[in-house]
């Protein structure tokens, strides 16, 4: 939960949020795509395509060492922000991001040489007042031996140092002696951080720790393919309910927008012929249900029941579980008088498992009937 919504901030064990973080990850990336122009003095083409794979093996080992000693380094702040606040996946991606982006590639493709990282730097204000480097040096040196313990080469720094500032020891050169063709994808996605993302970062929106591929890419992705790659870690069987659902429900004219508001969501959304300019929160403000995915409530369904009034005789006919879940609607808990809010606001929600699969066909009538008339069938 967020501060902004009341309430304590209840942190997660570093582990959990590693489990969570590495499901983002795309586990099918295909081999071929064309790439944005922006990215042509980079390296090849074939050579990006393959970075980008290496970058995202290396996550999967990246988030399986947090899951084993993640809590040697990523200490608890104080008074979290967020379930997952922890400074050290900040300092993490800053970081990494820093070093792809100001950084030369070798020719060979088998070191990088860094000779600025400003984010490790204390710089001077408009005013003249020095400010402290975004990441500490007490960070620094955590995220340095971390990545070492990942594969990472850092040549010229003495890691077992107290504390380390890195901008004394430029030029500074990295190596990744394990798959070097990772130096590429590094690179490739840190300018895609830096100059393509849109829109600020949240703690689960992580363009590089999720290795998103995708802000490469010269063209939309379908997105029923984006929906498939979300879905993966989830039984085979309930990955079709929902693509299923999405199929029938953009097929109806509902369009589906990817949205990482702070959550991970596949919203579902009546636009209309609307002609005027919606911002991503305008749209999902709109939303009729969507798929969601969030480190208290794991995949879930969530529908923002409106209509309920107008198929009661429908709704008799649902399993009594079901009935009693759209009878306690949803909304803010602390105006509808249960407790301290929860941040159940999203709608009513039924999580994406074996459970969901017995009342599919239910499901789709709850939706219909709460489809706009001027889509319902």
């Amino acid at each position: 939960m967020s501060t902004q919504h009341g309430g304590t901030v209840t942190l997660k064990p570093i582990s959990e949020v590693a489990e969570f973080q590495k499901n983002l990850i795309p586990a099918n990336i295909p081999g071929t795509y064309a790439l944005k122009p922006i990215l042509e003095n980079i390296a090849s083409a074939e050579n990006i395509r393959n970075g980008v794979i290496a970058f995202r093996d290396f996550l999967y080992l990246f988030f399986d060492r947090l899951i084993s000693d993640g809590h040697l380094y990523a200490k608890p702040p104080k008074k979290p922000s967020s379930v997952a606040g922890y400074p050290f996946l900040y300092h993490m991606t800053n970081l990494l991001v820093d070093m792809g982006y100001h950084s030369k590639l070798a020719e060979s493709g088998d070191s990088l040489l860094i000779t600025e990282l400003p984010l490790c730097t204390a710089s001077i204000d408009e005013n003249g007042k020095k400010k402290p480097p975004k990441i500490p040096a007490s960070g620094q040196i955590e995220c340095l031996r971390f990545l070492a313990l990942c594969g990472f080469v850092f040549t010229g720094i003495d890691l077992e140092a107290k504390a380390l500032h890195i901008s004394e020891t430029q030029p500074l050169e990295v190596s990744y002696p394990g798959n070097p063709f990772l130096l590429t994808g590094l690179k490739a996605l840190s300018v895609a951080d830096i100059e393509l993302r849109v829109g600020r970062r949240y703690w689960n929106d992580n363009n590089l720790l999720r290795c998103d591929y995708r802000l490469l890419k010269a063209e939309d992705s379908d997105m029923r393919d984006v929906l498939k790659d979300f879905l993966h870690p989830l039984p085979k069987k309930i990955q079709n309910f929902a693509l299923n659902l999405h199929q029938r429900y953009t097929d109806m004219g509902l369009a589906c927008i990817n949205t990482r508001l702070g959550i991970i969501s596949f919203a579902y959304v009546y636009t209309g012929n609307s002609r005027k300019a919606m911002s991503e929160r305008d749209i999902y403000a709109k939303r009729v249900w969507e798929f969601s995915y969030s480190i208290k409530n794991g995949y879930c369904l969530f529908v923002r029941a409106k209509k309920t009034d107008k198929y009661a005789d429908i709704i008799e006919k649902f399993p009594a579980f079901l009935q009693e879940k759209i009878a306690q609607g949803y909304g803010c808990y602390r105006k509808l008088g249960r407790e301290r809010c929860q941040v159940d606001c999203q709608g009513i929600g039924l999580p994406l498992n074996d459970s969901i699969l017995s009342i599919s066909g239910d499901i789709e009538t709850w939706l219909d009937n709460e489809m706009p008339d001027s889509l319902r069938k």
